[in-house]
């Protein structure tokens, strides 16, 4: 009995083995990935996020906050999976990405296999397979497919989808957009039950929850059904409309999720404040820099910043490349040629992230080439095949050695949020904000001055940042230098006048300089753009408060306990405001909460004491005393309160 081509193929490489090769050698480039922290916006979507701390809250992430799990409740629900298994415990996330990019890179194994071996080919894989017996293609392709998605999962271009817990949403999207590609082939093989139909919508509509790549996948499944199934746009209507129609309408589910995040808050979309054709031109220069990389991965930078292209003039050579790419890409697929579709793939897979809808927070990022990479390296396996036979699997074999160490050696580069920003300012010095992060982690360290000179230099790449001179006023302030600190905050006020951050920042600064008056002026013009804006509020109060504006001071003591309910200082300084108004009850309540609070701070323990003492309860004062020495023995201050309450009860 013969045996055929596919079945000949599967039983040279099992799928098993298959599996077990991507998964251990993935394990092995991404060993040192496990001990990387959380970096940059992990914190604001994993350390912050309270929505991760139940599985029932999961599905329902911060809406308009612009954070990356925004309108991503998939996303969002894995990070709860992860912080119920083992909170903040950053190896469990690593793991979970690692375990998402093996399943990514099989997928890929079982779409581009089972492409290969379809009895149709599209006449460039005829082409090749022409005058041979046994086609080439299908005699060899479980072993390209393994190449290719080897390849694929070893690539350090990947590190940042993988390595960078929160970019876990590109994995997460470009695991359900294969998986909705690999189901739907399923679906179509002869006598295929219909779980598959079922499973590649049911892997689809999880997609669009997980980010918004998702949406170019209804058209890329129809699309591979025309070039390498159907054979034409009218047998793909006649034989399989429903399930395309059906993948269709998880569009809408894509669009009510976008729209529960308004533009994700101010993010991404048209009402950021960034040129939609100068963020077209830029993404002219980063798609051509993602073609670079995904064939000589070097170097690789984790923040590329906010920078447009100022004009075409900057362009021009990458425009004139890739236009014709494109449309040749789409005339090969309108032809049926496989190539056609991987180039469609490529830039279909890129076009929500990389075309005219500015993207705000960066206009290039190296992950968002994750599931696009796909595309070029089974074009370039093919291609290898092809001119070389079988002698391209040595090739193939020096290569994913190479790939695993470079991968290695980046992800060395994550090993601490220090190294990561320090390696990007290295290769992009004029970044600001690759500058102002680094110079933000020097200050954490005490490291003030290392600081300052960082966001000196971001000041003169970018002079009418208002966040840079704000945060470089902020390091003036560390080092005690006010008028420096001063002349930066008014800069940065000149620039943007109506920015409570930096009015609330100029106020604490000419406080230090004895000009309370104005400082006075600033909390209060900061308040009038933001009232509940805690900081110069919590200044307002004490600076008032100081100058015996007691009255004036205790409705804004009022409002910052109620927007910082867990703020003991605030706590004790508000009854002592409320006890020299005469308002004992309610302030012995303010030094009780303060207490509650923070039981171990001597001080607080005294000023409770002290209000007893005052209201004639000097009994009930001296346990509050003795507590504060107890705390505190040094506390002469409280020494003195204990024995004048004790001969008061004498």
């Amino acid at each position: 009995m013969k045996t055929s081509p596919t079945q000949t193929a599967r039983r040279g490489l099992p799928t098993w083995g298959a599996v077990l090769l991507i998964a251990g050698t993935a394990v092995l480039a991404y060993h040192n990935s496990f001990g990387v922290p959380f970096i940059f916006d992990d914190d604001l979507s994993i350390r912050d996020n309270p929505t991760i701390r139940s599985l029932t809250t999961a599905w329902l992430p911060p809406g308009q906050s612009g954070l990356t799990v925004s309108g991503r409740p998939l996303l969002n629900f894995t990070l709860a999976l992860n912080y119920a298994a083992h909170g903040l415990s950053a190896w469990g996330y690593h793991l979970l990405n690692l375990l998402i990019h093996v399943a990514t890179g099989c997928a890929l194994f079982g779409i581009v296999r089972r492409t290969l071996e379809l009895n149709r080919t599209t006449p460039s894989l005829a082409e090749a397979q022409r005058g041979s017996a046994t086609p080439p293609y299908n005699r060899d392709a479980a072993w390209l497919a393994l190449a290719a998605a080897l390849l694929w999962t070893l690539h350090p271009l990947q590190t940042q989808a993988v390595t960078y817990v929160i970019q876990r949403a590109e994995s997460l999207v470009s695991l359900m957009y294969l998986l909705t590609l690999w189901c739907f082939i399923r679906s179509i093989e002869p006598g295929a039950p219909k779980r598959w139909t079922v499973l590649a919508w049911v892997a689809c509509l999880l997609g669009m929850a997980a980010k918004e790549v998702m949406v170019t996948v209804p058209v890329m499944v129809a699309l591979y059904d025309r070039v390498f199934v159907a054979g034409s746009w009218t047998e793909v209507w006649r034989r399989r409309r429903r399930i395309h129609l059906a993948l269709a309408a998880t569009w809408l589910l894509l669009v009510w999720l976008v729209m529960t995040t308004g533009g994700r808050g101010g993010t991404a979309g048209f009402g950021g404040g960034m040129s939609p054709w100068g963020y077209a031109l830029t993404q002219a220069g980063a798609v051509v820099q993602y073609l670079r990389l995904a064939l000589w991965p070097q170097p690789l930078v984790f923040d590329y910043g906010k920078d447009l292209a100022a004009g075409w003039s900057e362009v021009w050579w990458q425009t004139l490349l890739l236009l014709p790419l494109l449309v040749v890409s789409g005339w090969a697929a309108w032809r049926g040629r496989a190539s056609g579709y991987l180039g469609v793939f490529f830039f279909a897979v890129l076009a929500p992230s990389s075309s005219f809808v500015p993207v705000v927070t960066q206009t290039m990022s190296e992950h968002r080439v994750y599931l696009a990479l796909a595309a070029v390296v089974s074009l370039v396996v093919v291609a290898l095949h092809a001119w070389l036979g079988r002698r391209s699997f040595a090739v193939f074999a020096v290569l994913a050695v190479a790939l695993t160490v470079t991968t290695i050696r980046r992800n060395h580069d994550y090993r601490s949020e220090l190294a990561i920003w320090e390696d990007t300012v290295v290769k992009r010095p004029q970044n600001i904000r690759a500058l102002s992060a680094l110079a933000e982690i020097y200050q954490k360290a005490g490291r003030f001055d290392e600081a300052r000179v960082l966001l000196e230099e971001a000041a003169r790449v970018a002079p009418t940042s208002v966040e840079v001179r704000n945060n470089l006023g902020n390091a003036w302030m560390k080092l005690g230098r006010w008028p420096e600190a001063i002349a930066s905050f008014e800069e940065a006020h000149r620039i943007k006048p109506e920015e409570p951050d930096v009015l609330s920042n100029l106020g604490n600064a000419l406080l230090q300089t004895g000009r309370t008056t104005e400082a006075i002026t600033r909390f209060e013009a900061a308040l009038r753009l933001k009232p509940d804006f805690p900081e110069p509020r919590f200044n307002l109060a004490n600076t008032l408060a100081q100058l015996g504006r007691l009255a004036e001071a205790e409705p804004h003591y009022a409002r910052y306990v109620q927007l910082k309910p867990d703020d003991p200082e605030a706590r004790s300084n508000y009854g002592d405001v409320l006890l020299e108004l005469g308002r004992g009850p309610k302030a012995l309540g303010q030094f009780e909460a303060a207490i509650r609070l923070k039981p171990d701070r001597a001080e607080l323990h005294n000023n409770l004491g002290v209000a007893l003492a005052r209201l004639g309860r000097p009994q009930e004062a001296v346990p509050c005393f003795q507590e504060a020495l107890r705390l505190q023995p040094d506390f002469t201050g409280a020494q003195v309160n204990l024995e004048r309450a004790s001969r008061e009860i004498k």
